[in-house]
């Protein structure tokens, strides 16, 4: 197995399982949307169902738009990496430091990056 075609299996596991969380363990994103967006709860359940349907888009012939869809969905879901990297509040709900939230924030373009690798795999392997 090369790595585009590893990394596609990962992303397939993992994107769904965030997306479910959203849906089971909401409080914890509901915490990390910045206070300036409304909809907060359906931004939640938007962004998970999506995260769902990409996910395990990458394993059908469309994963090409699936990636697209993805790197959308990172880009569009990248302030509220931000908010919780300024955010005290943010961070105390999630227990977690000012460091690890902004050693975080990078970890988005690698996610983009591994999206974007992905449509550039042939649609019929």
């Amino acid at each position: 197995m090369n790595l585009k075609k590893g990394m596609r299996y990962v992303m397939a596991i993992l994107f769904p399982l965030v997306g479910i969380t959203h849906f089971t363990n909401s409080s914890f994103f509901l915490v990390i949307v910045p206070p300036a967006l409304p909809w907060h709860t359906s931004l939640v359940y938007i962004s998970g169902f999506f995260e769902f349907f990409f996910g395990i888009g990458l394993l059908t012939k469309y994963r090409k738009q699936a990636a697209y869809g993805l790197i959308l969905l990172l880009i569009a879901v990248f302030p509220a990496n931000i908010y919780l990297a300024i955010s005290p509040i943010a961070q105390a709900a999630l227990e977690t430091s000012q460091s690890i939230a902004i050693v975080r924030l990078p970890f988005q373009f690698l996610f983009i990056w591994m999206a974007y690798s992905q449509k550039h795999l042939i649609t019929n392997r």
